[in-house]
């Protein structure tokens, strides 16, 4: 496999994980309940993992799309490196 395949198929599994980020963010959060000592606990864990959830899909769609737009510049024959910049000021983000 080339490394722009394995790119192209990097972004496909980025783009499932993204889809099952959603699906744990859009499930119900348990209920609370008064007489379970645990359950407030349960709440705040329940909450952290959903907002997690979120930030990684937002983070791996930002990604995706970096990806994608430097895969269509080498595909395209253009060139994005800024010579004023160094690798790691390229790379950054």
């Amino acid at each position: 496999m080339t490394p722009t395949e394995l790119k192209e198929n990097i972004i496909k599994a980025g783009s499932i994980a993204v889809q099952q980020l959603i699906k744990v963010a859009k499930e119900e959060i348990i209920r609370y309940d008064s007489e379970d000592e645990l359950a407030a606990d349960r709440l705040k864990n329940a909450a952290a993992t959903k907002k997690l959830a979120i930030f990684d899909a937002f983070e791996i769609l930002s990604r995706i799309e970096t990806e994608k737009e430097a895969l269509e510049l080498t595909k395209s024959g253009k060139n994005n490196n800024n010579s004023k910049q160094g690798f790691a000021e390229r790379h950054a983000g």
